[in-house]
């Protein structure tokens, strides 16, 4: 194949992995709707079946027991569809993320290099890595529960990549550098992190509201507790710190030397770098010392991973710079 074919058919493995992983997320809101549905089924029968039995109605046990019968089946059937729909996701996201792959190793080979030097580059290799990571989560943790929303930031990433595409070439001078590699696949897994941490948040403060309010009802009460949520993402996010930190403050400034002559000098996506790594040093620091959790906690989170969107996104769109080629 010839480089050009690599390229085209990196272009293709990227749309379809796109177009599948669509339909992986469609699958993981059935399995959630499915799942709703069961556990109102099962709630509704034990409430009916007190009060037949109680008022005698139908003018007996026997149809008591037929009237309860009929809700259980449904509960049945949707635990079922939504068990269903689970394992297609899983499936669809298994198989989404090998055309990605298959597209990321491409698009390497059509430019001749790694494949993230440029921000579409770094949103479909990035991606590979959330889904690799997530996956792994779903054999060891059993965080199934966190396809939509890890599913849905993936397609919407990968389709905003499209229209930032850069035809496959050599690297600028600055980034032609082994510090490209170590620096930006750091980068990479520390974002990673991130965003499942801030997945996790996000259901912590769904789930940590329904139970203030007297429980958690449809499938949210089928997720793990806030607690333990709360948890999965303070432990993620104190994995992908140090990795953060190696990124931002240590082989970014060393590459910088290389290219720029200069460890640091304020540029936009240096700046906002470092202000993501404030936020999490933050966030961090409030849970080991201060004792913070729960919903200050999950909010500090979030505020961090907005930081790290908008260095990502942001700085290369809006704020000229000495990294304005990675767009």
């Amino acid at each position: 194949m010839t480089l050009e074919d690599y390229a085209n058919f990196s272009n293709y493995a990227i749309a379809s992995a796109t177009a599948v992983l669509a339909l992986a997320w469609l699958a993981s809101v059935a399995q959630w709707a499915f799942g709703s549905k069961a556990v109102r089924a099962e709630q509704s029968a034990s409430v009916a079946e007190p009060a037949l039995v109680g008022a005698g109605v139908g003018g007996g046990a026997g149809a008591s027991a037929e009237a309860s019968d009929d809700v259980p089946e449904e509960a049945v059937v949707a635990e079922e569809r939504s068990d269903l729909a689970g394992r297609i996701s899983l499936s669809l996201t298994v198989l989404g993320l090998g055309i990605l792959l298959a597209g990321v190793v491409t698009r390497g080979l059509a430019a001749e290099r790694v494949p993230w030097g440029n921000m579409y580059e770094f949103a479909m290799t990035g991606i590979s890595v959330v889904l690799v990571g997530y996956l792994a989560m779903v054999v060891w943790m059993k965080v199934q529960w966190l396809a939509p929303l890890v599913l849905g930031f993936s397609v919407v990433m990968l389709g905003l990549s499209m229209t930032v595409y850069v035809p496959a070439g050599p690297l600028v001078p600055a980034l032609d550098s082994y510090w490209l590699v170590i620096h930006v696949a750091s980068a990479i897994v520390a974002g990673a992190g991130f965003l499942i941490g801030a997945g996790a948040s996000i259901l912590y403060l769904v789930k940590s509201r329904a139970e203030a309010k007297g429980g958690a009802k449809g499938y949210l009460s089928r997720l793990p507790s806030a607690a333990s949520m709360d948890q999965l993402a303070y432990r993620v996010t104190a994995f992908s710190f140090p990795v953060w930190t190696f990124a931002a403050l240590i082989s970014g400034p060393i590459w910088a030397e290389h290219a720029w002559g200069r460890p640091w000098g304020w540029d936009p996506k240096e700046v906002w770098a470092f202000i993501t790594w404030v936020a999490y040093a933050g966030y961090l620091h409030a849970r080991a010392t201060a004792g913070w959790k729960g919903k200050a906690a999950a909010i500090l989170a979030l505020v961090a991973f907005t930081t790290f969107m908008f260095s990502f996104v942001g700085v290369n769109l809006f704020f000229p710079g000495l990294h304005s080629y990675a767009k």
